[in-house]
């Protein structure tokens, strides 16, 4: 009970870091769910997840590494086979060789072997890691492949030189030639028995599909199962079985390219089977990561034979060293390779080197061997310096994910913001997408009843997809988007100072002072912190609910509807009055220098000015103002979606995200607004 109770919370953490990262979009998933994991360790609950590391590998590692399998460009790996090899095995054992030296040199409490057990763990970076950054930025396609190209295939190389490294320092025996071999075998092995494991079980679900067992459920069974069954049947026989999942993904691909009658009730299965477990996978992999980091902390911070801030310093230099590394090697490799087929490429580019440099991650494979280095020697002594080296593999994990988080954003952005043009293309891009999204949403709903409402909003919408399609938008800039700023806050102060007045001149009360001057923030808020906008809506919304609830015990009076029914009518004449003097003020400060963004606010007032008309004249039509209001929330929301699944897929920048969704949320202020004269 106790564990799955924990399993809970971690699915709970998982969902909690989406949440955080849709309000802090700037900060990467994998870093919110390891602050969480840290997060909890800490606080006193007493849960503990044991870091077991083969149970790790089979029950992450190898079905995240199948899916990558699955989904690779089998072209590309290919035509970069050897630029990935370069790193995915010659990276690697320069790595292992060259750090453990360091290592060994700068702690000569570790011996040479363990030195390069630990060279060695920390040489693959984790293809897990590398995909979440990649997402959140717009790689060079060339660079992402390369680096799903090595990140399938240095587990492997660098797990095999972790072993040997460990069997050395426990025995104290080391051969050479017996570990070239024995690396050959385990890797070559490893792939070949992994592609036909694949082969002989597209062939059994081939074979029960002729017996006319088209049941998805058994065939979506078989998928899950695949790379686990790959994984622990190649480690039996003490070959690769990162390389067997790798290379049974790839089969599978293959096999699904041939593969001329899939059902398309399985093809939707199963992608929606794959999505969730990879999400959930995806997420465990870090909150783990996090829940761990505290008790290896704990080991050397409260040990007094450690320094703390020569331990870091060793992290730090470690890093350093990976990192001067990796980029020395990839620059030669790049360099070699341009002098050789000079016509056939084209020449180094500095900036993707850095791009290949920084998203260099190391992960949870790192940490996870690091776990499963043993505590005793042959000899019955403890493992030299097995907390350190645990410590110290955590720590360069930490440092280069946040190297990667900061770093490698604005070295992507520098890649593809060469251009100016390319990026007011990419927004405008979006804008039409978003719109034609909350369209779509519309129209999945639409039916007779609520047809009208449905044609008014998308009527709107393709106005404005059709304004985005044939002119230019001035906002772009950023002097722009501060002049429009600057506007709206103009307008507002108008309509703050005309309540004021009606205040001094008791034309109005209390209230509906207070409500209009609560409308005015929410609209300054809006404008300059989105952040804090969206937390606004939330506790708007929760606070409604808590009063809607309260009214239902609430003894219905004649006098209270009344007040209400009077509220709600001084509400809608002040709210005309503060549009039509904010027009006002708009028109009068109007400039050759902001006519364009000034008649586009002006318009937003005007079409606030319509709508308070037909509320104020269509007493008796509440329920078309039910469901329009229904159906804009809807496509408000289908905005945000579609904006945030374009961010996931890389296909707009974080600013640009953030434009988007300030944009929203003004537009969502106005409609809210109506919500709440409705509601008054």
């Amino acid at each position: 009970m106790e564990m799955f109770l924990i399993v809970l919370l971690l699915l709970a953490i998982i969902g909690l870091s989406n949440i955080v990262n849709h309000l802090i979009p700037f900060i990467p998933v994998p870093l919110i769910q390891i602050a969480l994991g840290i997060l909890v360790a800490i606080l006193p609950f007493g849960i503990h997840v044991p870091m077991e590391t083969e149970l790790f590998l089979v029950l992450f590692i190898a079905p995240l590494l199948f899916n990558d399998g699955r989904h690779v460009s089998r072209k590309a790996l290919w035509r970069l086979r050897t630029q990935i090899l370069l790193l995915a095995l010659g990276l690697v054992f320069v790595t292992v060789f060259a750090i453990g030296f360091l290592i060994h040199w700068m702690i000569p409490s570790i011996p040479l072997p363990a030195a390069f057990a630990l060279a060695a763990i920390l040489s693959p970076t984790d293809v897990v890691a590398v995909s979440a950054m990649s997402s959140r930025v717009r790689m060079p396609k060339t660079v992402m492949h390369v680096l799903e190209g090595e990140g399938l295939m240095n587990d492997a190389s660098g797990l095999v030189a972790f072993n040997f490294a460990v069997a050395a320092t426990v025995t104290g025996v080391f051969s050479l030639a017996n570990a070239s071999v024995s690396f050959l075998v385990i890797a070559i092995g490893g792939f070949v028995g992994g592609a036909l494991l694949a082969i002989i079980i597209i062939r059994f679900r081939v074979l029960i599909r002729r017996f006319g067992m088209e049941d998805v459920t058994i065939h979506m069974l078989i998928q899950i199962l695949t790379p686990f069954i790959i994984y622990l049947v190649t480690e039996h026989f003490h070959l690769s079985g990162i390389l067997a999942v790798v290379a049974a993904g790839i089969v599978h691909a293959i096999e699904k390219d041939r593969e001329k009658s899939p059902t398309v009730e399985l093809q939707i299965v199963s992608n929606s089977t794959w999505t969730v477990i990879l999400y959930i996978l995806n997420g465990l992999v870090f909150v783990l990561l996090g829940l761990q980091i505290p008790s290896v902390g704990n080991e050397i911070f409260k040990d007094p034979l450690f320094n703390n801030i020569i331990v870091i310093k060793y992290i730090l230099i470690i890093t350093a060293a990976l990192l001067l590394l990796r980029f020395i090697w990839i620059y030669f490799s790049s360099l070699v390779g341009w002098k050789l087929k000079k016509r056939k490429i084209r020449k180094i580019d500095l900036n993707q080197i850095g791009i290949t440099t920084i998203s260099g991650v190391r992960g949870a494979v790192t940490l996870a061997g690091s776990f499963s280095i043993p505590y005793f020697l042959n000899d019955g002594s403890p493992f030299p310096e097995r907390s350190l080296i645990i410590f110290i593999a955590a720590g360069v994990i930490l440092v280069t994910l946040i190297i990667a988080s900061i770093f490698l954003p604005v070295m992507a952005k520098s890649e593809i913001g060469k251009r100016e043009a390319e990026r007011e293309a990419m927004e405008k891009d979006a804008l039409i997408r978003s719109k034609i999204a909350a369209i779509r949403a519309i129209r999945e709903v639409m039916n007779d009843e609520n047809r009208s409402a449905a044609f008014s909003i998308i009527s709107i919408y393709n106005s404005k997809i059709n304004q985005l399609k044939y002119t230019n938008n001035e906002e772009d800039s950023f002097q722009a988007r501060k002049l429009e700023k600057s506007i709206r806050m103009k307008a507002l102060e108008a309509e703050s100072n005309y309540i004021e007045k009606l205040v001094k001149e008791k034309q109005i009360d209390r209230t509906i002072a207070y409500l209009s001057q609560e409308y005015i923030r929410r609209m300054e808020i809006a404008i300059t912190n989105h952040i804090k906008f969206r937390a606004l809506v939330m506790w708007s919304l929760i606070k409604r609910s808590i009063l809607k609830l309260f009214q239902l015990f609430l003894p219905k009076k004649q006098e209270r509807r009344k007040k209400r029914r009077e509220r709600y009518t001084m509400m809608l004449q002040l709210k005309m009055k503060m549009a039509e003097l904010a027009i006002k003020v708009l028109k009068e400060g109007m400039t050759s220098e902001n006519r364009n963004i000034t008649y586009i606010i002006i318009g937003e007032y005007n079409e606030l000015l319509t709508k308070l008309q037909l509320v104020k004249n269509a007493d008796a039509s509440k329920k078309y103002a039910r469901m329009e209001r229904e159906l804009q929330d809807m496509a408000f929301q289908a905005e945000r979606d579609e904006v945030q699944k374009m961010y996931e897929k890389a296909h707009i920048t974080a600013d640009v995200v953030r434009k988007l969704r300030q944009q929203i949320n003004i537009r969502e202020a106005y409609w809210m607004e109506e919500n709440t004269l409705h509601d008054a």
